[in-house]
C-alpha cells in the first residue's frame, strides 16, 4: 500500500484551493495554521476535505473513521506478538496494544494495556516470545491515564522495578484511581527519555486528556534509520474548548514531527490506522517494503487528514454547546 501524497496545489479547483489554503494545508504550507474558530467553512466541507485528501488509502479512512463523531470502537481479536521494526514491537490484546522500543539499554514501553493480568499475558510473555528478556524493561511511558492504558503499569513496576512515567495533570488525574501505579516520574514537555543509545521525545499533545502525551522515537528497518510517532490519544472530547485544545496540539506536534524528520506512524490504538492488517501484510510478505513506513510526506497528509477532521469537529460543536466532555478510552 502506497500513501496517498499531499494534493498539489496545481491539480486542484480553484475552489479546492482556496480552501486548502484556508486551512493551510496547500502544498508548500509546511507552517501550522493559527487557531482560530472555525467560522469560514461549515464542518461537512471539512469532513469532505479529510476524505479528498485519504482517497482510498486504508491507513487514512481508518484514521477519518476514528475521528467521526459517534464511532464505535472495534473489538479485534488479538494478534501474535510482532517485530514491526528491528527495535520496535507491537504486544497487543486486539483493541488495544504496547510498543516495546527496543534499545541496547534494555526496553521502553509505550503504554501497557488494560490490566496487571493482560501485562503478564500479552507484555511479559509477548517480549518472551520475540526473545526479549521482560527484565530488562527499565520504563514504562503512560500516553493518558484511561485504564486501557495505564492498567499493566503496576504490575510491571512492581515486578521488575520499571519506573512509571506521565504527564503532572494525567496523575491528577488518576490520584484516586485503585488501580493505578504510584505515582512515579513526571513527563516535561519536550522532554527527551534516554536508554541506551535511544532518545525518546516526548511532547504534550492535551486534548483526549488534559495530560496526554505523544512520543518521537527512532526505529530501524533493514539497516535503514527511520523516525516513528505516536499519537498519544485519538478519540476526540465533546467539549468545545476541549476540542480546540485538540486542535492546537495536532498543529503543534504536527511541526515538531517535521522539524524531527518523522516518517513512520504506528498507534496503540491498531483501528485507528489500519494497524493490524499492516502487520498481517508484514508477515505475509517478509523482506518486502514495511508499510508504516508513510514517508515524510504521507505523514504530512496523515496530520492533514487529522487537522481537517478536528476543525470539522469545532466547527460541530460551536453550535452545539454545553455537551459533556465524556472520553473513556482510545
Amino acid at each position: 500500500m502506497t500513501p496517498r501524497p499531499a494534493v498539489p496545489a496545481a491539480a486542484m479547483t480553484r475552489r479546492q484551493f482556496g480552501r486548502f489554503a484556508a486551512l493551510g494545508l496547500a502544498t508548500g504550507a509546511g507552517l501550522t495554521a493559527s487557531v482560530a474558530p472555525a467560522t469560514a467553512q461549515t464542518a461537512a466541507d471539512y469532513y469532505e476535505q479529510a476524505h479528498e485528501l485519504a482517497g482510498d488509502d486504508p491507513v487514512l479512512l481508518a484514521l477519518i473513521a476514528a475521528l467521526t463523531k459517534g464511532f464505535s470502537p472495534p473489538r479485534p481479536s488479538a494478534p501474535a506478538p510482532m517485530k514491526i521494526f528491528d527495535d520496535l514491537a507491537v504486544l497487543s490484546v486486539g483493541p488495544v496494544s504496547c510498543l516495546a522500543i527496543l534499545t541496547s539499554g534494555g526496553i521502553v514501553l509505550i503504554d501497557a494495556l488494560n490490566t496487571s493480568a493482560e501485562a503478564e499475558s500479552a507484555i511479559v510473555g509477548g517480549l518472551s516470545a520475540l526473545g526479549a528478556d521482560p527484565a530488562t524493561i527499565k520504563y514504562v511511558v503512560v500516553t493518558h491515564g484511561h485504564r486501557d492504558h495505564y492498567g499493566g503499569a503496576r504490575y510491571l513496576a512492581d515486578r521488575y522495578g520499571a519506573r512509571v512515567l506521565m504527564a503532572p495533570a494525567d496523575w491528577n488525574l488518576l490520584a484516586n484511581a485503585p488501580d493505578a501505579p504510584a505515582r512515579d516520574l513526571d513527563i516535561s514537555n519536550g522532554q527527551r527519555l534516554r536508554l541506551g543509545d535511544t532518545a525518546i521525545q516526548l511532547y504534550y499533545t492535551p486534548g483526549h486528556t488534559p495530560g496526554t502525551v505523544s512520543p518521537i522515537f527512532p526505529v530501524t528497518w533493514q539497516g535503514t534509520r527511520h523516525m516513528a510517532m505516536s499519537w498519544g490519544g485519538t478519540n476526540p472530547p465533546a467539549a468545545l474548548a476541549s476540542l480546540r485544545t485538540y486542535l492546537a496540539s495536532v498543529l503543534s506536534f504536527r511541526t515538531r514531527m517535521q522539524r524531527a524528520g518523522v516518517d513512520v506512524e504506528v498507534s496503540t490504538h491498531p483501528f485507528v490506522d489500519h494497524g493490524l492488517e499492516r502487520m498481517q501484510q508484514l508477515r505475509t510478505q517478509p523482506g518486502g517494503a514495511n508499510p508504516f513506513v508513510l514517508g515524510q510526506a504521507g505523514m504530512d497528509t496523515y496530520m492533514s487528514v487529522m487537522e481537517s477532521m478536528l476543525r470539522g469537529r469545532v466547527a460541530d460543536a460551536a453550535g452545539t454547546t454545553g455537551a459533556p466532555a465524556g472520553d473513556s478510552c482510545c
